[in-house]
């Protein structure tokens, strides 16, 4: 009565399962390793926002690559602000995902070199083509405070570097294009500032980075797993209906030809 699985429907169905296990394990390890990446990010986070602030003139330098390890790292800096050559970056949220600009003023040390400092976010005007109002940096020596992020690049952050802009304007946070701007040499990487907060609160500060949260990769990965698992059940549920079918189909046909001879 299982012969029926030889047939051309049921090894075609057959091959589709044997395919899937494998395929929904695999998939569901990938989700897990998405929860371990997620669960080894929030822990780097974490240490480096709790880590004592260092100078970041030892932890980065001119054309220096920021790694992972270092991202949002707490850093310091003292120097005095360059309002002439402050841009703004567009395109970017502030808390509640409203979209508008980032400050980036450049912060010059005492040797000439210049540490970049994303200050917050800024509304736009009503010309989304304007400078938006801005408002003016602090004057004389500043000690600055904040995270250490990697310069922004096309491939790493999926933002189009676009030209033709307004003036003092960009799309990318990128030490390599600031210090041709300014003609000065620029720290790699940039420091997202936290403190001295602003009286008024403009720029909105940025946000710590998430840190808490770990996503949904575990649980789909569980759903993969428990897929996989369910593909065999499924396979042998559906034999054992085929095989009932077929022998309530045999038993009807059985039953119609011996009640001619009955009769």
């Amino acid at each position: 009565m299982y012969r029926f699985v030889l047939t051309r429907q049921w090894v075609f169905l057959t091959l589709m399962a044997l395919a899937l296990i494998p395929a929904m394990i695999e998939l569901g390890f990938w989700q897990y390793h998405r929860h371990e990446h997620r669960v080894a990010q929030n822990q780097l986070i974490e240490a480096n926002l709790r880590a004592k602030p260092v100078p970041m003139t030892e932890v980065t330098s001119p054309g220096h690559r920021v790694p992972r390890a270092d991202f949002w790292r707490a850093v310091t800096a003292t120097g005095t602000y360059d309002t002439a050559h402050e841009v703004v970056v567009r395109m970017r949220t502030d808390n509640g995902d409203k979209v508008g600009f980032h400050v980036l003023t450049p912060l010059v040390l005492s040797d000439g070199r210049v540490v970049l400092v994303n200050r917050g976010w800024v509304p736009g005007g009503d010309d989304p083509r304007a400078y938006p109002p801005v408002p003016t940096a602090p004057t004389g020596e500043v000690t600055v405070t904040g995270r250490l992020k990697a310069d922004e690049t096309s491939g790493g952050s999926g933002i189009k570097d676009r030209k033709g802009l307004p003036d003092r304007q960009v799309m990318l946070i990128n030490s390599a294009q600031q210090a041709e701007y300014l003609g000065r040499t620029v720290l790699g990487g940039y420091l997202e500032l936290t403190a001295p907060a602003a009286a008024d609160g403009s720029p909105e500060p940025i946000a710590d980075p998430d840190h808490d949260s770990i996503g949904p990769h575990m649980a789909y990965a569980v759903q993969w797993w428990l897929f996989a698992a369910a593909v065999p059940v499924g396979w042998v549920v559906l034999v054992r209906r085929e095989k009932r079918e077929r022998q309530e189909e045999a038993a009807r046909a059985e039953a119609s030809r011996q009640e001619p001879a009955t009769a």
